[in-house]
């Protein structure tokens, strides 16, 4: 490792001992034994025995259970060994339709134990997919028709169409699987509730007792948060669809029949629900009308949406309700997934309802090609739905290539490209498209696992432009990309959006990324991005003061008298996403862009369910009543302005209940 000081961590250690414990947290040396900074950490045991001594057992003890699961994860893999990526997801998905889509379906409640939580088991299947992928030789992905029947006849079909002279179904890999899949569950589980816990949470600690350790609860509120973070996107999802509803209602469309009668709504829904996404990655994460895939195709983003919701909707109605209308009547997964298969083998155009789908590329291309619609191709374009299929599309063969040579690069998760390339054939499962959130994968495609294109800096562009847009419909003066002169050796570089009103100036320091799901994603975002962000403010904060100060210009472009009085100056790191939101950093206040443009468009009563959407009241509520948006009182009774704005926004006032909801 590049720095070693072990007679300098001493003395520090002597001196601070919390402040190396916690930097020992922070680094995740947790999980690393066989690190040489854990032989300088064992040895302040000898020195300072009181400070270290119980520290250092706690690490021990995380690092003892951790091998153990390690050790088991890799000892459930050697059954598995042997299979294919196609023969591995198929236990997967007997896995998921035994257990995941029922449970998602058919449950009233969240489950008693959080480890089988549907996400839980995607990270974890996942984790598994990736194992296979790096395991795996390019022959593995050069499939033919035929190895795919014989990967088929195999490992799925005498579950679904058991015989007496055909191969016996292979419980013994099915049941490998399972406990594969519920050891990596457990290794996960042990990774972000314990480890990432031990390093990342300060509002808990870790107390020996005996061989095993207790957690001590320092800080509720804190954690609180993160929970209260999850309930704020799910306000926010229905705060979109809300919106979308509202431009639906207004474009006209409300009234018109989409597709055929008998999937019209499924398809408004789907509509509106590309609605939604488009408003929020435009408004919130700065995307165009249309986009660059990898492929080098340009892609609609509305279609691209589209064509996903119109995915979910299909294998909902096609494959989920039938498949769950056959298990309540026969009790038993694999003879609803029989009759489910049969089903659209009797049909008169024989049709695919295996619990695996896959088609030749050109095949999918003329499939979604309707989708694609548009008064310039009343029929459909085969280039649009091309690219479209391109953008939700994961390679299999180059991830494993990648995998394999050891590059470094982020992995697609199951949902976030739910296309599956192995050689020239595409690949669904059924159970990932009908269940999962569209949203969060566009939002993560584009702005996680694309996180380098080539458009991700415009969009950033966007993201402050439109963002001064909104501030200019409330009569503020903008000022966008501002440079201040340098200073000497000081270059506070450019500052992303001055918004001035009212003798008063927004410094606004603009940050975007995408959906953390981590704890330590979170956190690192905290301490990386947005402590950053809040060094970088202030140094624009000072720039911006002097510049009013000595360029009178500067002063009369944001509406200020020449000469006169300092205006306050504030200054707020405004981020895409939500974690943090309301902390300080360098004295700054973090606040998520939704919560702004809320504020600014003072429509918070879209977050308290208006209508019921959420609590499935949606068709007896009397939504489109005006008196009921009555009810819901406004942020500015006094009229709009920036004290009132600053006000409402440093409250949090725009997720408190309305009247309507208390």
């Amino acid at each position: 490792e590049p720095v070693s000081n072990p007679e300098l961590l001493q003395q520090i250690a002597r001196i601070a001992p919390e402040a190396v414990r916690r930097a020992i947290r922070y680094s995740g040396l947790v999980l690393q034994q066989h690190s040489p900074r854990r032989t300088e950490i064992d040895r302040l045991t000898a020195v300072m025995p009181e400070e270290f001594g119980e520290f250092v057992r706690i690490l021990d003890t995380f690092d003892i259970a951790y091998r153990e699961r390690v050790a088991c994860v890799e000892m459930f893999k050697q059954p598995l060994s042997e299979l294919s990526p196609l023969e591995l997801l198929v236990y997967a998905t007997l896995y998921a339709f035994e257990y995941l889509v029922p449970r998602d379906y058919l449950s009233t409640g969240p489950p008693a134990d959080p480890d089988t939580e549907t996400h839980i088991a995607w990270k974890a299947i996942n984790d598994l997919m990736i194992w296979k992928l790096g395991a795996v030789e390019d022959s593995a992905f050069r499939l033919t028709e035929r190895d795919i029947g014989n990967s088929l006849a195999k490992h799925l079909s005498p579950f679904l169409f058991p015989s007496l002279g055909g191969p016996k179904p292979r419980k013994d890999l099915y049941d490998a699987f399972n406990r594969l899949l519920a050891a990596q569950i457990e290794l996960n589980s042990f990774n972000s509730r314990s480890a990432d816990a031990f390093s990342y949470d300060d509002s808990i600690s870790f107390v020996p007792k005996g061989d095993r350790l207790e957690i001590v609860e320092h800080d509720p509120t804190a954690r609180a948060a993160w929970k209260r973070n999850g309930e704020k996107l799910t306000r926010l999802h229905y705060y979109w669809l809300y919106r979308a509803t509202d431009a639906f209602v207004a474009s006209g469309m409300g009234t018109a029949i989409i597709g055929s009668p008998e999937n019209h709504e499924e398809n408004q829904f789907a509509y509106i629900k590309s609605l939604a996404a488009k408003l929020q990655l435009t408004e919130v994460y700065g995307l165009d009308e249309s986009l660059l895939a990898e492929s080098g195709l340009r892609v609609d983003l509305f279609q691209a949406i589209l064509s996903l919701n119109l995915m979910t909707a299909f294998f909902n109605k096609d494959y989920i309700l039938p498949y769950l209308k056959y298990l309540g009547e026969m009790g038993n997964s694999r003879m609803a997934l029989s009759r489910l298969a049969f089903g659209g083998l009797l049909q008169t155009e024989m049709q695919n309802r295996f619990s695996i789908t896959w088609s030749e590329r050109a095949e999918k291309i003329a499939r979604i090609t309707g989708w694609t619609v548009t008064k310039e191709f009343p029929h459909g374009n085969a280039r649009a739905a091309e690219a479209i299929l391109d953008f939700w599309t994961s390679d299999w063969a180059a991830l494993s290539a990648r995998i394999r040579k050891g590059e470094r690069g982020l992995n697609p998760e199951l949902f976030e490209r739910p296309i599956l390339k192995m050689g020239r054939y595409l690949f669904q499962l059924p159970w990932v498209v009908a269940m999962q959130n569209n949203v969060a994968a566009a939002i993560n495609n584009l702005r996680r696992i694309g996180a380098r294109r080539m458009e991700a800096g415009e969009e950033t562009r966007r993201i402050e432009k439109r963002l001064g847009g909104c501030f200019e419909q409330r009569g503020f003066r903008v000022q966008l990309n501002y440079r201040p002169e340098r200073t000497g050796d000081d270059d506070p570089g450019e500052v992303d959006l001055i918004c001035a009103r009212d003798e008063q100036v927004l410094v606004l320091e603009i940050k975007s990324g995408y959906l953390r799901v981590s704890m330590k994603d979170a956190w690192l975002h905290g301490t990386k991005t947005l402590r950053k962000a809040g060094l970088q403010l202030q140094r624009k904060v000072q720039a911006v003061k002097r510049a009013l100060h000595i360029d009178d210009d500067f002063a009369a472009s944001l509406g200020l008298a020449p000469g006169g009085s300092l205006p306050i100056v504030l200054g707020w790191i405004v981020d895409t996403s939500i974690e943090h939101d309301h902390q300080q950093f360098n004295g700054f206040l973090k606040v998520s862009l939704e919560e702004v443009l809320i504020a600014l468009r003072d429509d918070r009563h879209l977050l308290h369910d208006p209508g019921g959407l959420r609590d499935g009241t949606w068709m007896a509520s009397d939504y489109d009543n005006e008196a009921l948006l009555e009810k819901f009182p406004t942020l500015y009774p006094d009229k709009f302005s920036l004290s009132r704005f600053i006000e409402v926004v440093e409250s949090e006032a725009v997720w408190e209940e309305s009247e309507q909801s208390n």
